[in-house]
């Protein structure tokens, strides 16, 4: 029975494990969606809607009815005395007698209803609330085409690592083989010293090249681990090629993109910081007009020598009350006029950078656009150099062997060639890169 057991809690626990274990192999739009979920940046972004949504009804809240209890017992430890004339008591005149009005002990239970009928303050605050809660809403978005990018831009850096390691691997063996033989036959006395030695001082450079961008591969996947929201040193697999992905993301149809900042995440922020500055004018302006209160109580208290308030023959007496408050401000010494001209002057510098948001974000489009078209045009570019740079290390190399060139040349021709190589690689990066820097400017989350 008890092996049973911790099998079954063994069961439950690996199942358990494995239900809340993350994904480790992404494709980019897999990476994407995971990310504009667990992230932690998205996370928060999602709380701050729940915090805004929680304030909007505890605004809500204080124009309804409020109803407070209070429970007040008295104990004297030394009662109060109060003094009466003599004379009352037939006393001579001049003399007091000691009276003790209250009982030794009292209790009192109220209960109180308070009703807000009018307060200008609580007008703009619901106001203010609906506006908060948008604001915390586009602020999401925000977070969103933001975490989009940088999981764009980390995918990209690992797979350009990746690549970046395969080609250089391989020119690495290429270039060990070429020093082998130049080697032997330079043993047999039919090559020059120089020739071996351009060789190493080519791998030798490209072997501090390889090392450094393995360095380089195991950041980027941290990086993008960081930006999903799992584990720094989760081991991450991706599916998608940097290749096949930068034509993906070669789109002339981007480049013809609605261009109205109206309908963009950064115009609507502008727009929302206006409205909530329009608020602060309002709410100052409030501050002028009167508030219109009432309230309802009613209670029980008991007395007596002593504690005895729960028993059934304790006296008990009722008492309720009705009331209504109404507060006028009348004269501010111009402070509430003050308020109000700091809240405009807000206002206008808010209109000033909803206007000086719209300039920008037309720039910025166009900036985009046209890295976005130019990262189009290098990456053609780049990959013609790189068939031109491949031939040419051809050449020289059958040259070099032949007995035609120097080894200095051919070293030429394989440096420009290791260059080309990375170039290529570097500019399919940066269509995707640009493509995603678009997509944020123009709000756009699906593209």
């Amino acid at each position: 029975m008890r092996n049973t057991l911790i099998i079954f809690f063994s069961l439950c626990l690996n199942i358990s494990a494995f239900a809340q274990e993350a994904p480790t192999s992404f494709s980019l739009q897999e990476a994407i969606d995971y990310a504009l979920v667990h992230n932690r940046t998205v996370k928060n972004a999602v709380r701050d809607i729940e915090i805004a949504e929680e304030q909007k009804w505890e605004t809500t809240a204080t124009g309804l009815p409020q109803i407070s209890a209070n429970v007040d017992y008295q104990n004297w430890i030394k009662q109060q005395v109060s003094l009466l004339p003599g004379e009352i008591a037939g006393g001579p005149a001049g003399t007091f007698i000691p009276v003790e009005f209250s009982p030794k002990q009292n209790i009192g239970a109220t209960a109180t209803l308070n009703q807000l009928l009018f307060d200008g303050s609580y007008i703009v605050g619901l106001q203010a609330a609906k506006v908060y809660l948008q604001i915390s809403e586009n602020s999401k978005v925000k977070t969103d085409l933001e975490v989009r990018k940088a999981v764009i831009n980390a995918y990209g850096n690992v797979l350009l690592t990746e690549e970046s390691l395969k080609i250089l691997e391989s020119n690495k063996a290429i270039l060990e083989s070429n020093l082998n033989e130049i080697q032997k036959t330079y043993e047999n006395g039919l090559e020059e010293e120089e020739s071996v030695e351009q060789i190493k001082i080519t791998l030798s450079g490209l072997i501090s090249d390889l090392n450094n961008v393995k360095r380089l591969n195991v950041l980027s996947y941290q990086m993008l681990n960081i930006t999903l929201g799992i584990d720094l040193d989760t081991n991450t697999t991706l599916t998608d090629d940097l290749e096949i992905l930068a034509l993906q993301y070669t789109s002339l149809e981007a480049l013809a993109a609605d261009e109205n900042v109206e309908n963009t995440i950064d115009y609507l922020i502008a727009q929302n910081d206006v409205e909530s500055k329009d608020l602060f004018v309002k709410l100052a302006m409030s501050d002028g007009l009167p508030t219109l209160s009432a309230f309802v109580n009613g209670g029980y208290s008991a007395f007596g020598e002593e504690f005895g308030f729960f028993k059934d023959n304790q006296k008990w007496y009722g008492s309720s009350m009705f009331g209504v408050n109404l507060s006028i401000p009348i004269f501010s010494s111009l402070g509430r006029s003050a308020a109000t001209q700091q809240a405009r002057i807000d206002l206008e510098k808010a209109n000033e950078n909803l206007i000086d948001t719209e300039q920008q974000l037309k720039f910025q489009i166009a900036t985009a656009k046209s890295e976005y078209q130019y990262a189009i045009e290098d990456y053609s570019n780049k990959k013609e150099n790189l068939e031109l740079a491949e031939r040419i290390e051809r050449k020289n190399e059958t040259k070099f062997f032949e007995g035609i060139s120097s080894s200095f040349d051919l070293r030429q021709a394989q440096t420009q060639l290791y260059s080309a190589q990375q170039e290529y690689l570097q500019s399919m990066l940066d269509i995707i890169n640009k493509k995603a820097e678009l997509d944020a400017i123009l709000s756009n989350l699906n593209n």
